[in-house]
């Protein structure tokens, strides 16, 4: 009977025992089942939603959450929650604020065996008399907490405690990596997009083409409300609006912003990033009113920077509060620095069609001058027999007679014609080539960039096979450039459904010595032979029935003053090679 008390004690510290090793079974088997978890789902809200369900459930909790701090406001949000009502998750709490805000702050556990008797203790569910806290860490910083209730007193032990931060532990894991992946998953977006922009640069020659798909492609990267592209004008004292992706009517009908007095101004002349965490509230921010109405808060605006000069802003504006982080700021600068290189391209590409337009001036000019000397070649032979004729009839008339002056004034007006004549010769001597050495291959290479786009919008394929050992030779780079780019613009017309367009350089040899040909080969409509025959027709005689017929003609003028010889191939429906041949010696 004396040993009956004993008997007795053992079963129960045996009981102790056997519960205590399957508590600590339990929790084994929780974190053995959430890492299982982590790395079988690519979903981490399932994850944390299981970290607290078993959580609650292993402590014998009433409910618990896991809550994150929002930067961009100081808020704990919940991230997961399980036994909690709609009126729970719904409350929000500062960092500092509450049991779990302390525990954000300070970065320490609380376990909390009665809350009625802790002052910071703010109900998130009735009933609630115990709580466990504990800091969820990411990379050493507290990025939010992990907290358990109950309705019992001192319902959480130091166990559960330990408990509790190992799965605070693989909850940072899994948000850890929930953050590489969206920030891969950015980076992965911006790629995208600098390569949609890239296209865009490469294929359109309109600006605003250009800018509009820059803005909306900022825009759905950023996940912004809106976004703007301003550049300075002329003056470089006014930013205007160029481009936009979803700007409201008041924001695109806004005045003008000077440079010198605005907050996008200011971007502009320190050619630094600016934000502004809320335009609503911001005394800097010209368009207050504006922002409200159209709900726009955070605002992240960078330089257009082109050549170490700023040239505008990009702008992005989000409809909610919004710390903008280095990585998003190296983004919107990314897309900015494509916008520069887009505006700039399409500046050179105005030049370029300038440039174009001065090279047909230069052409109709050299047509004339031809044209002038053809007609001055013409006119002077007959008049060169009126004038032989004329002084044979030797008209001799008495000074009474009229037909005495009629005579001289015959004669003057005949020597006139013979000065007009002259002066005509003399101008279209001014077309004569001057010769320098000359880069054949560079010639074509700066033809292409020139008409690189036209042959683009016609669907021409631009095919360079230029020999690299090809030598300089002694030419007038001006009007050769005038005779490749008029062979081509023969070729385009011949290709009015689009095309092929191949041209070859190389080193041949002739009777006259080692010579540079250049070849003009076309998957055109062809001509016939009595059309090749006459294509080089004099000024005055052409048979072309498009155009003026100047082209060619100029170009055979041109190829024989270089002491060259150009030639013609063709067949209908197999399109035509145009080859011509210039002396590698100075003529």
């Amino acid at each position: 009977m004396s040993h009956a008390p004993e008997s007795v004690n053992a079963q129960g510290d045996y009981a102790t025992a056997l519960r205590d090793l399957q508590a600590r079974f339990d929790r084994l088997q929780l974190l053995h089942q959430v890492s299982d978890v982590i790395h079988s789902t690519l979903d981490p809200q399932q994850v944390l939603v299981l970290i607290m369900s078993e959580a609650v459930r292993i402590m014998r909790a009433s409910s618990g959450s896991m809550v994150l701090v929002n930067p961009n406001n100081n808020f704990l949000e919940i991230q997961a929650s399980h036994g909690l009502p709609i009126t729970g998750e719904a409350l929000q709490l500062k960092v500092g604020e509450g049991i779990t805000g302390w525990v954000a702050q300070r970065g320490k556990s609380a376990r909390v065996g009665d809350v009625r008797s802790d002052p910071r203790y703010i109900a998130a569910k009735q009933n609630v008399l115990s709580e466990l806290a504990v800091p969820l860490e990411v990379d050493g910083e507290v990025r939010g907490v992990v907290n358990v209730d109950s309705e019992r007193l001192h319902a959480f032990t130091e166990d559960d405690e330990h408990l509790l931060k190992d799965l605070a532990v693989q909850a940072a894991r899994v948000i850890k990596n929930t953050w590489l992946y969206e920030q891969n998953r950015r980076k992965a977006r911006l790629f995208e997009s600098l390569f949609s922009v890239g296209q865009i640069i490469n294929s359109a020659i309109n600006l605003d083409e250009a800018l509009q798909v820059i803005t909306r492609e900022a825009c759905e990267l950023m996940e912004a409300k809106m976004c703007s592209l301003l550049m300075l004008d002329g003056s470089r004292e006014w930013l205007d609006l160029r481009a936009n992706y979803g700007a409201g009517e008041g924001y695109i009908t806004k005045p003008r912003l000077s440079v010198s007095d605005s907050l996008l101004g200011t971007v502009v002349r320190r050619k630094k990033p600016l934000q502004v965490q809320n335009v609503q509230t911001s005394s800097h921010y010209q368009n207050v009113e504006i922002a409200r109405r159209e709900g726009l808060v955070s605002l992240l605006s960078v330089p257009l920077i082109y050549r170490e000069k700023a040239i505008g802003t990009l702008s992005v504006y989000t409809s909610i509060l919004h710390v903008f982080s280095n990585e998003e700021v190296r983004i919107l600068s990314a897309l900015a620095e494509m916008s520069g290189i887009a505006i700039e391209k399409a500046r050179l590409y105005e030049r370029l069609v300038d440039v174009e337009e001065e090279i047909r001036q230069n052409e109709k000019l050299s047509a004339i001058g031809l044209l002038a000397a053809e007609v001055a070649h013409e006119i002077r032979n007959p008049l060169t027999v009126m004038k032989m004729l004329y002084h044979s009839l030797d008209l001799k008339f008495e000074h009474s007679d009229p037909r005495a002056r009629d005579a001289q004034i015959m004669g003057e007006k005949m020597d006139l014609l013979n000065r007009i004549v002259e002066q005509v010769l003399d101008f279209a001597r001014t077309t004569e080539p001057r010769f320098q050495p000359t880069d054949v291959n560079q010639v074509l290479e700066d033809l292409g960039l020139l008409i690189r786009h036209k042959l683009t919008n016609q669907n021409i394929r631009w095919i360079k096979k230029l020999d690299s050992d090809l030598p300089k030779i002694m030419a007038d780079p001006t009007q050769l450039e005038q005779v490749f780019l008029n062979l081509t613009l023969n070729a385009v017309e011949a290709m009015p459904n689009g095309g092929e367009l191949i041209i070859r350089t190389r080193t041949i040899n002739s009777s006259n010595g080692p010579r540079i040909s250049v070849q003009f080969t076309d998957s055109g409509d062809g001509m016939t032979e009595e059309q090749c025959s006459n294509i080089f027709s004099s000024l005055l005689r052409t048979t072309r029935r498009k155009g003026t017929g100047l082209g060619l003609a100029i170009v055979a003028k041109i190829i024989e003053a270089h002491h060259g010889q150009i030639r013609v191939r063709s067949k209908i429906g197999k399109g035509t090679i145009f080859t011509v041949a210039l002396p590698c010696t100075k003529p």
